[in-house]
């Protein structure tokens, strides 16, 4: 029997095209420990989730084995019928997917989805199963869990069903967790928390973990082994320690090169040409080869054997050069010689509240205080990062910006311009000045139109280009610009992958020519590798148009090589803003102590302690007296109960509100 709690040797998947099958996984071997995690990284495309999904034997109706062994506990997996996997599955496995919203049934109670997991593999039933499920929702830390449980899944925020899908796959207290990106949307203090927690459990039981992340902040804190998969291969395996200090494949070492840096602000960022081969176009050699910087000629034709590069390094690479140094300083941000003008757009006590309507007659009886008094100020050429946690109202005062959600009160000024309340004529030639990326380009694209209608559209409606010729190679111009190729014009949205489409995105914004880009989330569910792709274009266009941004974001490493302002908001409030040297290196504010000391950072040198924020971010609908964050702050006065703080100087360009300053 295997010392192994897992065992994985040369798995190969492979889903039904037409008559012919295309392996997704080839050859994959791995093995994991009672109590030890392992990371699976890489780009989307390379088969991670299908690596999960067929170790799981969740493969959907297209996907199926070709061959390979995956043992548990030394029990072969792929000979068992259907019947026995459902015992193992939950029982002694379980998986925490992706994307909660769509993995939660949505007809069913949260009770309900935890109990079935109880009945099925505890033998728990009726009182003995209640108490249970609120002894592990405390466990995940839900708060209230007796409401909780009688809740569906939309009535939920994003981390709380996160939670209650951890809290479905422990309920049978399985010795094997597969956790597939369980952290990608979330805010850094629900992610700490999340990680946190599924740390103490594989401690206290003595769980093995396969974690499939793209973040390389989270396989620092979590991982002790690394294995990195490209293609449907994996081509590098390394403990924790020789994976961030001495990266020896080329794809390893792009996807550091990659990642946005404070010390690379100011820089170009490194990118990975290309893209993932097709299933169906696998080249014969190296997978990597096209996309590689050290290619020789014989990485075309002959496939690499795997090679010890020392410590039980294991590399799948034909070139044998010096690995990359990474350990790249911490240094002070530092301004990329822009100062600041008079401002082009000038926000003050800017409010957005919905009415909360109730009973037949539907009357008002209260308001959702989305945005509650938010003064901002932009320059020409600047950008200015807003970043808070999910539901603080950061996209409310985009869409506010642009009058896309009419204003409840407060001033909106475009180069001196008040645009709340103009008349709608006016305010549909005042947008060409402002235009909006948002966070899903594939939702935000009409899929019906080709790439080039798509671009032309707003050419068309606000009459800047009305020859068609000139509206052509406007198009053309703009494709360029934002590195895309002329044929990309006859094409739909869904030929293209989410950083084309990010790209496609930002061009249908440039075609008005604006002065403000007002950014939502434009990577956060991009790769690090189409990441840099897109901060690189945002950059050069700044560079090259003058244009200001207002970065909506949660990703402060994007911050730090991107912004030059940042503001910080909570509950519908700014509570501090200023540089981002200011705010990032010297943050006065509790809150956003909490929020940087939560972000998990891509070295081994990070050992930053964590602030843990108790409880959940409270209704915009009910906000607490005094200062919002006082239920939550552990610096918490009497006065903070009492009173909102008023505005304190720190400095010219540095304010907080804040009774600590």
């Amino acid at each position: 029997m295997s010392d192994h709690l897992l065992s994985v040797t040369d798995l190969r998947i492979g889903f039904t095209a037409g008559r012919q099958s295309l392996a997704a996984v080839d050859g994959i071997s791995l093995a994991i420990s009672a109590g030890e995690t392992f990371a699976l990284l890489g780009e989307s495309g390379c088969g991670k989730s299908v690596t999960a999904q067929g170790i799981m034997r969740l493969l959907p109706a297209a996907g199926h084995i070709l061959g390979g062994s995956i043992q548990l506990h030394g029990e072969e997996l792929l000979t068992l019928p259907e019947v026995d996997m459902r015992r193992i599955r939950g029982g002694q496995m379980a998986m925490i997917f992706q994307e909660p919203a769509t993995s939660l049934n949505p007809v069913l109670t949260v009770g309900r989805q935890i109990g079935e997991v109880l009945e099925r593999h505890r033998n728990l039933r009726d009182e003995a199963a209640t108490g249970r499920m609120l002894e592990l929702l405390r466990q995940v830390g839900i708060a209230d869990p007796e409401r909780r449980l009688n809740e569906f899944p939309f009535q939920l925020s994003g981390g709380m069903k996160q939670r209650v899908m951890i809290a479905i796959a422990l309920a049978g207290e399985p010795k094997l967790l597969i956790a597939d990106e369980p952290t990608t949307a979330l805010d850094v203090t629900v992610q700490a928390q999340i990680l946190d927690l599924l740390a103490g459990l594989q401690a206290e039981r003595g769980m093995g973990m396969l974690l499939i992340t793209h973040d390389l902040g989270v396989v620092a804190r979590m991982a002790q082994r690394i294995g990195v998969m490209y293609a449907g291969e994996l081509v590098e395996v390394a403990s924790r320690e020789e994976f961030f200090k001495r990266p020896q494949h080329p794809y390893t070492q792009a996807l550091f090169a990659a990642l946005p840096e404070v010390s690379r602000r100011g820089l170009k960022l490194t990118t990975i040409p290309g893209q993932v081969p097709a299933l169906s176009a696998m080249p014969s050699g190296c997978r990597f080869a096209d996309r590689c910087a050290q290619v020789m000629a014989q990485c075309r034709t002959v496939s690499p054997e795997w090679r010890e590069a020392g410590n039980g390094h294991l590399v799948r690479c034909h070139w044998q050069g010096e690995a990359q140094a990474l350990e790249i300083p911490r240094h002070a941000i530092t301004e990329l010689n822009i100062e600041p003008s008079r401002p082009f757009l000038d926000i003050a006590d800017l409010k957005v509240h919905f009415p909360i309507r109730h009973g037949l007659l539907q009357r008002t009886i209260g308001h959702v205080r989305a945005v509650d008094g938010v003064s901002l100020a932009i320059s020409a050429g600047r950008t200015l990062a807003l970043v808070g946690e999910s539901g603080c109202g950061k996209t409310t005062v985009g869409k506010a910006l642009l009058q896309l959600i009419k204003p409840t009160a407060g001033s909106v000024k475009l180069g001196g311009n008040e645009l709340v309340g103009m008349k709608p004529k006016r305010l549909r030639a005042a947008r060409r000045h402002m235009q909006m990326v948002f966070q899903d380009p594939f939702a935000s694209l009409n899929p019906r139109l080709r790439v080039g209608e798509i671009i032309a559209e707003g050419m068309t409606v606000l009459a800047l280009k009305a020859d068609a010729v000139a509206q052509s190679e406007a198009v053309s111009a703009l494709l360029k610009q934002v590195g895309l190729p002329d044929e990309a014009a006859g094409r739909y949205p869904h030929e293209f992958s989410g950083g084309q489409r990010q790209r496609i995105a930002i061009a249908r914004a440039l075609a008005v020519q604006p002065e403000l880009l007002i950014c939502d989330e434009p990577t956060s569910a991009l790769d690090v590798s189409v990441q840099a792709q897109i901060l690189n274009l945002l950059k050069k266009l700044q560079e090259e148009l003058g244009v200001a941004y207002l970065f909506i974001t949660h990703n402060f490493a994007v911050v730090e090589y991107l912004a030059h302002d940042v503001a910080v908001m909570y509950l519908g409030r700014i509570v501090e803003q200023g540089r981002a040297e200011e705010v990032l290196r010297s943050p006065k504010h509790p809150y956003t102590q909490a929020l940087l000391s939560a972000v998990p950072a891509p070295r081994l040198d990070a050992h930053t302690a964590v602030i843990r924020l108790p409880g959940e971010t409270p209704s915009p609908a009910n906000p607490p007296s005094g200062c919002h964050f006082h239920p939550r702050c552990p610096q918490a006065m009497d006065v903070c109960r009492q009173g909102y703080p008023t505005i304190s100087q720190v400095s010219a360009t540095h304010t907080v509100n804040c009774h600590l300053i």
